[in-house]
């Protein structure tokens, strides 16, 4: 059986982050990150609970977290949503921060067998 639910993003940020404030009042901000696999771009939303501040169209990160699907009402419907949500991003500009990043999922992918 699986255990690990563990996302390791690597894109460009395509539009600028948005930040939405729930009913709670804590805060998301919600951004699409556009990966390329040869020829082959897919667009990836995500999610970080909190202000992702610093974060601008074109910045390419790493992103560390876990995939959630979500479900809402709108208009009358039941709609879902599946997102990464992220625990941490990091600019791809910091190679220490993003190799430890990919070194501490890959401990918890060694400690889930």
């Amino acid at each position: 059986m699986f255990e690990s639910n563990l996302v390791i993003l690597r894109g460009r940020v395509t539009s600028e982050p948005t930040i939405r404030e729930l009913p709670s009042g804590s805060t998301v901000t919600q951004l699409e990150v556009t990966t390329r696999i040869g020829e082959v771009n897919s667009s990836v939303p995500v999610a970080v609970h909190g202000r992702a501040v610093g974060l601008h169209a074109g910045d390419e990160i790493v992103v560390g977290g876990s995939v959630q699907r979500r479900f809402f009402r709108a208009g009358g419907i039941t709609q879902s949503r599946t997102e990464v949500i992220a625990a941490e991003i990091v600019p791809i500009t910091r190679k220490r921060a993003v190799t430890k990043l990919v070194a501490s999922a890959m401990a918890t992918l060694g400690s889930a067998t």
